[in-house]
């Protein structure tokens, strides 16, 4: 079988699940591999702004499942895991970059290095600093407005626009483990419905960390599945330029 018909196959079998057998186990290296994969996903200058918190214990499970109100496809799944995003974590991942950069050095930095140096050591505060003030939001605005006048420029801003980067990166790396997981056999349900204040505060998050999204894994069952996909038509969510 070639690698696209693999990649079809897993793209097919995975479904939302909400339903789980209970008395399949998800062998505990299926997370962890996906979980692992998880972590290549592509992400926003690789900051990896981004937490994955596993679920393992029934104890625990069970008190998730409660946040997640009740849900069948967290009452009844085997393991959950709770992505979140870390914003709050620039700092560390950015001096994490520049000591990779750093240790790459023999001598004269090369052209290359340089520029990895300046990107996180000097773009990377600008884009990701907070304040009390929002006086960095302001610094954001006012260069994004004026390097914008004359030419296609990164618009940046303030602390709404950290939040939406990091949520697409968390969601892409969430992505990559239901693949994952379906390409290891089992199904996945992504969850939108929980308590997110009881959960963060359940997983003990610092204030700037969110919840992405819970997701619920485990072997599916028929009645699990909610009807056949339906999918709005090709033509009119795909606009060809």
């Amino acid at each position: 079988m070639s690698q696209q018909e693999n990649f079809e196959q897993v793209i097919q079998f995975r479904r939302s699940n909400r339903k789980f057998d209970p008395n399949v186990p998800v062998p505990a290296e299926v997370i962890e591999r996906s979980l692992q994969r998880s972590i290549l996903s592509p992400n926003s200058s690789n900051m990896q702004l981004w937490g994955f918190h596993w679920i393992n214990t029934p104890k625990e499970k069970a008190i998730v499942a409660e946040l997640c109100l009740g849900q069948s496809a967290a009452k009844t799944a085997q393991e959950l895991v709770v992505f979140v995003t870390r914003p709050d974590l620039w700092k560390q991942r950015k001096n994490w970059h520049l000591g990779q950069v750093q240790k790459e050095i023999k001598g004269e930095p090369t052209k290359a290095q340089k520029m990895m140096l300046q990107y996180y050591g000097k773009v990377m505060p600008l884009l990701y600093a907070a304040d009390p003030f929002r006086i960095m939001a302001a610094l954001r605005l006012t260069v994004s407005f004026f390097g914008g006048l004359t030419k296609p420029f990164y618009r940046t801003g303030g602390a709404a626009a950290v939040r939406i980067v990091t949520h697409k990166s968390c969601a892409l790396a969430a992505q990559t483990f239901m693949l994952s997981v379906a390409a290891e056999g089992f199904h996945s349900c992504p969850l939108e419905g929980f308590d997110e204040k009881r959960l963060k505060r359940y997983l003990k998050l610092p204030r700037r960390a969110e919840i992405n999204m819970v997701i619920a894994v485990g072997l599916g069952t028929e009645p699990g599945i909610w009807g056949e996909r339906v999918r709005v038509p090709y033509e009119e969510v795909v606009k060809k330029h």
